[in-house]
């Protein structure tokens, strides 16, 4: 089988393509960066043309179809839990699309991935500005504080959470010998959350609490 210019073309793309989603990772220093980017982006646009070019005629498609499943086990890898929060789900999605734009090169739709390629930066780049302002109109927060048994503040807890306009999502009462844990998940914007903080740092009867 010759190589054929056009396949060149595909290669070449595939690094522009990849080089560009994978600059704006390796700017904001995320686990998948520049090379990395661009290796899944070529690697996906290769295996697309070999499977174009050997695969049976019934379904020309049968090897580049495995590079949905394959590529899943590399995301899952930049997934990680940090706490109650996970972290990589961003750049997860990201390998999922480079490597579809990858496959898109492979199989000639150039219009298709130069569109979906700026659309993908401009939500990498613009969105997290969104995210931004939306983290500042309400923030999910979870408070874990420790009083002494009977202590009055556990009964007032729940009116001081409305007091300062935050919404209480779930609530636990656990025993600890002569102290008492209470577990508070609310919902409110960060400047009540912050006011909150500085109303238990005030508190004497408040042995200690995280969140």
């Amino acid at each position: 089988m010759e190589f054929l210019p056009e396949e060149a073309l595909k290669l070449g793309l595939a690094i522009l393509v990849g080089g560009l989603i994978g600059a704006e990772r390796e700017f904001r220093d995320k686990a998948a960066g520049f090379r990395t980017i661009i290796f899944i982006t070529f690697g996906s646009t290769l295996f697309t043309i070999l499977s174009l070019g050997i695969g049976n005629e019934t379904n020309p498609t049968r090897i580049a179809a495995n590079i949905v499943t394959g590529i899943g086990f590399l995301g899952a890898g930049a997934i990680m839990r940090d706490g109650a929060k996970v972290a990589g789900l961003t750049t997860a999605a990201t390998i999922w699309l480079a490597a579809s734009l990858g496959m898109g090169l492979g199989g000639g739709r150039y219009a298709l991935v130069g569109i979906a390629t700026l659309l993908i930066l401009a939500i990498l780049w613009f969105f997290p500005q969104f995210e931004r302002w939306i983290d500042n109109v309400r923030e999910t927060r979870t408070y874990q504080i420790i009083l002494p048994l009977n202590s009055p503040t556990a009964e007032q807890l729940p009116h001081q959470f409305s007091k300062f306009g935050l919404h209480v999502i779930e609530h636990k009462e656990h025993k600890k010998g002569d102290q008492m844990l209470l577990t508070f998940a609310t919902l409110g914007r960060p400047g009540s959350q912050a006011r909150f903080v500085k109303m238990l740092m005030q508190d004497s009867d408040v042995l200690e609490f995280h969140y």
